[in-house]
């Protein structure tokens, strides 16, 4: 089975930046899309930008279109979610998971498994 390690939360003051790593094991699909995830207090889990493995697609939410890029390094199975100008309501637990191979790439929260264990990020000053 998939296993997912999130890393590199932390807290960090509106407009920083933070970097967080996803390192991706165990996967058997030959194609498939890693993802991002948050969730803060008394909310539902949220998509936040997605990558295929296929071509290295990428797909964002609106609300983090512009100051958040995700990555992969091939090498190290490991994928990246660069955060800049990071506000107050990005505050949240952060998840990687894994999807089959989806195209279009979607962010819906059902289509994922395998969460990690999750990265709190805290945006405040």
């Amino acid at each position: 089975q998939a296993q997912l390690v999130e890393s590199g939360g932390g807290l960090v003051q509106p407009g920083g930046s933070l970097r967080l790593s996803c390192e991706v094991s165990e996967v058997t699909l030959d194609y498939y899309a890693i993802g991002w995830f948050r969730q803060a207090p008394g909310k539902e889990p949220e998509g936040v930008s997605c990558i295929s493995s296929r071509d290295g697609s990428t797909l964002y939410d609106d609300s983090v279109k512009g100051r958040f890029t995700i990555s992969r390094d091939i090498v190290k199975n490991t994928v990246y979610l660069q955060m800049n100008n990071l506000k107050p309501e990005d505050t949240a637990v952060y998840y990687c998971a894994v999807s089959n191979d989806l195209w279009p790439l979607d962010l819906a929260t059902d289509l994922f498994g395998s969460w990690g264990q999750g990265t709190q990020v805290t945006v405040s000053s």
